[in-house]
């Protein structure tokens, strides 16, 4: 018997920016790799977010924390903006949010603001 419902195989509907920021970790890769934790108020539809942290290890995590007019623009951002991964590889260290399908997949001008300033943070580092 044929299941009617069978599971999607090949290309997915999804994308996700990577902002790169060249810069050699070497062995101190651990140092480069953050994420917000998020403090939210709310349920479902009307959840939002109203502080943000950075979990991580190293300087760049203290200088994010650290940068309150950054956190301030985080806030503002809905909860899947809000959610930031910062991660090393071999030769630069990426920034990126959630995945998206192609319909809400986009990037804003704050959105852009928040990664440049991170970028800033990585490279000071």
């Amino acid at each position: 018997m044929q299941d009617p419902n069978p599971l999607p195989w090949g290309a997915q509907d999804r994308y996700q920016a990577h902002f790169i920021v060249r810069k050699n970790v070497g062995s101190s890769a651990k140092n480069y790799t953050a994420k917000t934790s998020l403090v939210t108020q709310g349920h479902f539809g009307s959840k939002v977010v109203t502080k943000v942290e950075w979990n991580g290890y190293g300087d760049l995590t203290t200088k994010l924390n650290s940068d309150n007019e950054l956190n301030e623009m985080i806030t503002k951002q809905s909860i899947k903006d809000a959610t930031i991964y910062v991660e090393p590889t071999d030769t630069a260290v990426r920034i990126r949010g959630k995945w998206d399908n192609h319909i809400a997949f986009g990037i804003t001008q704050e959105l852009f603001e928040i990664y440049d300033r991170i970028a800033g943070h990585i490279k000071s580092v």
